[in-house]
């Protein structure tokens, strides 16, 4: 009969990581809601091979300070909530600090970070619990790099769809991140390549940026409020209809 043991840490940690980062677009949407929650104006998104090899999301949100920029690989360290009492009044879309500890386990992690107060900013490089730490001058904001994803688990790796169908995985949690923010301008690249260039403008007028200006006279503007629930957005003409709800964004 096995006997019962704890799992060394660094096994124990790749296990949780499954729990956060299931495929590139897990990491994709983790990090682009970190940029937003930054405060940022812009946010660029770097893609290579299905987000396989490299996955990169640069802002020119707030930036860390280099204590932070430790912490911020730790599990549960978090600038988003402090005490139970702020769980009932999260205005942030990330909050857990869950997020960039599971992708560090499972990936090469590459931060960089400088506040607006900085005259250096920090840059640290994460690999199999190794943390190697810099100083150095980057643009005002964050840039978060993940390189090989599951290089250690390649298991995981193995489960992974082909590029074409990780990459409309992407687009679609890209997609839905630049709808819901049309205030924020967005930049994909994929394999070097601009996919989309969004500046930033009202819900309208990125609809048209996404989907194309024949949306303009498709749509149809809702707006509705309760004492406990506002809702506004568009909604097609009969004009659009499809078989499916694959350009459904709540």
């Amino acid at each position: 009969m096995a006997k019962i043991s704890i799992l060394p840490e660094n096994l124990a940690n790749k296990i949780a990581a499954g729990e956060v980062v299931q495929r590139p677009d897990s990491v994709v949407k983790e990090l682009m809601e970190n940029a937003i929650d930054a405060g940022s104006t812009l946010i660029e998104v770097l893609i290579k091979k299905a987000g396989k090899i490299l996955i990169q999301v640069i802002d020119n949100g707030e930036g860390m300070l280099e204590d932070d920029v430790i912490l911020s690989i730790q599990k549960h360290a978090t600038s988003k909530i402090s005490t139970l009492e702020d769980l009932d009044a999260i205005k942030t879309l990330g909050f857990r600090g869950e997020a960039l500890s599971a992708i560090a386990a499972v990936s090469q992690l590459e931060i960089k970070s400088e506040t607006h107060l900085d005259e250096l900013g920090t840059i640290i490089r994460v690999e199999e619990s190794q943390v190697n730490k810099e100083k150095g001058s980057f643009s005002k904001g964050t840039s978060i790099a993940v390189k090989n994803l599951f290089f250690n688990t390649p298991g995981r790796r193995n489960f992974l769809k082909t590029d074409t169908t990780e990459l409309k995985h992407i687009i679609n949690t890209f997609t839905k991140l630049a709808l819901s923010n049309p205030q924020i301008a967005f930049k994909l690249f994929i394999d070097d390549e601009l996919t989309f260039d969004l500046s930033s403008d009202t819900l309208a007028k990125r609809i048209e940026q996404i989907f194309g200006e024949e949306m303009r006279d498709a749509l149809i503007h809702v707006h509705e409020e309760t004492d406990y629930i506002s809702l506004t957005g568009f909604i097609g003409k009969p004009s659009l209809l499809k078989k499916n709800k694959g350009e459904q964004y709540l």
